[in-house]
């Protein structure tokens, strides 16, 4: 299982924007196979900050959303709006080890 977490920087003037678009790829990606999580947060110090946590049962299923209609409609909506470009770290789920608590 793994995890990703991509920070993302959004221009002040399209953050209402980004939320919106962020909501319809989160409602359609947690509906992909493979996937046990895909939470947006938002930085409560700084509100052009993102965090997206993406957990997958596997790095195939991460790369399978990759190639979905709805993340490809997100990454060209969103393009423009990043401050700079957006960064994903990659985790190994350690704990819990047991799919079916998440």
């Amino acid at each position: 299982m793994i995890v990703t977490f991509v920070h993302v920087w959004v221009k002040p003037e399209h953050i209402d924007a980004f939320v919106k678009a962020c909501e319809e790829n989160h409602r359609n990606s947690v509906l992909e196979p493979g996937n046990l999580r895909f939470d947006i947060l938002q930085d409560a110090g700084d509100p052009s900050k993102f965090t997206l946590y993406e957990a997958y049962e596997s790095e195939d299923a991460a790369a399978d959303h990759k190639k979905t209609d709805h993340y490809l409609k997100w990454r060209e909506t969103v393009a423009d709006w990043m401050l700079k470009p957006r960064e994903g770290v990659k985790h190994n789920i350690l704990f819990p080890a047991d799919k079916s608590k998440w």
